[in-house]
């Protein structure tokens, strides 16, 4: 389609394309690793969504002959409230571009713009983990956002608390080593002996996720020992690599940001395991990353300019109920 002449109704289609097929193509690292639950939320339902825990006890008991069976046990966990925050961006297409069939800068112009809302709730979920160890920090904005779980600890913590029990679990790796083959066995010994349920009983909650930095020292480490073979007459063939397909390995570029989204180089070996089956991580999504468009007798174009004013809109919220599935190191060697 040229745009030489282009009338609104034709540009704004032209736009709908462009922003459209961009957006697909966008990377959303957080949104689809399995960290975190994405969950729709439809039109007039309210800004707010409440989550929350319930436990059942884990084992049963034994009923004699002719005893009444005994009531399980039901224990209500900690819950957190959702918010909806909206996001939005505009750009101006200057009467220029669109007479002139200036086609590359209108291109550019539609592409970054389908990019920042994705790159925001990127960048909202993966700080999440990149200030996983602090109750909260201040965003890009200026607002305060809170990091706690329910039980008010931070995402990270050596001494998280249960609802119904007086038993204490971690999910941060004592001393914080970088990624190797002892670390990780020692992280995957701590998910062991820090699994429990709302009465404190141990609980299967297997890992299949090892997440990583964009770190490239971690990241071929990671790989290193989840996808390593043995040539058939290599002096070690025939060993078997306990790794192989045990984690699916997941690159976060934007953990190791600042809450500006500038590098970070303190949280550069951030690496950890997660559990996606049991996942208390929650995505809410009012509003996807969409186009607004301007439209006739819409106030779409600017008088003094004669630009047509294109937007990108979205709404969602974050919250994490608890830290069992999740397991972090800062891989800084701190205590």
């Amino acid at each position: 389609m040229e745009l030489n002449k282009a009338t609104l109704s034709d540009f704004t289609a032209l736009a709908d394309v462009i922003f459209v097929k961009e957006l697909m193509s966008l990377p959303r690292e957080a949104r689809d690793s399995g960290l975190f639950k994405v969950v729709q939320i439809p039109d007039n339902t309210g800004e707010s969504r409440k989550f929350s825990e319930i436990d059942l006890e884990e084992y049963a008991e034994v009923k004699n002959e002719s005893d009444q069976a005994s009531r399980a046990k039901v224990q209500q966990g900690y819950d957190k409230t959702m918010s909806v925050k909206r996001f939005a961006k505009d750009i101006g297409i200057s009467y220029e571009m669109r007479k002139f069939n200036k086609y590359p800068e209108v291109v550019a112009r539609l592409t970054n713009l389908a990019r920042l809302a994705v790159a925001r709730m990127e960048l909202d979920l993966q700080h999440r983990i990149g200030f996983a160890a602090s109750t909260s920090y201040t965003n890009k904005d200026g607002e305060t956002v809170a990091t706690t779980t329910g039980d008010g600890k931070a995402l990270a913590y050596s001494a998280h608390t249960l609802a119904g029990s007086s038993t204490t679990y971690r999910n941060i790796l004592a001393n914080n080593p970088q990624l190797s083959r002892g670390a990780l066995e020692a992280m995957e010994l701590m998910r062991v002996q820090n699994t429990y349920n709302q009465f404190g009983e141990k609980v299967v909650m297997p890992a299949d996720i090892l997440w990583t930095t964009d770190d490239p020292n971690t990241i071929n480490t990671a790989r290193e020992y989840l996808k390593s073979t043995a040539s058939p007459d290599a002096t070690h063939a025939g060993v078997t690599n306990v790794y192989a397909g045990k984690y699916q390995h997941k690159i976060l570029s934007r953990v190791a940001t600042t809450a500006a989204g500038a590098n970070d180089s303190t949280k550069a070996k951030y690496w950890g395991l997660a559990s996606s089956s049991y996942s208390t991580a929650y995505l809410g999504i009012w509003e996807e990353p969409h186009l607004k468009t301007p439209a006739d007798l819409n106030a779409g174009e600017d008088f003094p300019t004669d630009d047509w004013n294109y937007g990108v809109r979205a709404g969602w919220g974050i919250e994490i109920l608890n830290g069992v599935w999740f397991s972090m190191s800062k891989g800084d060697g701190s205590a």
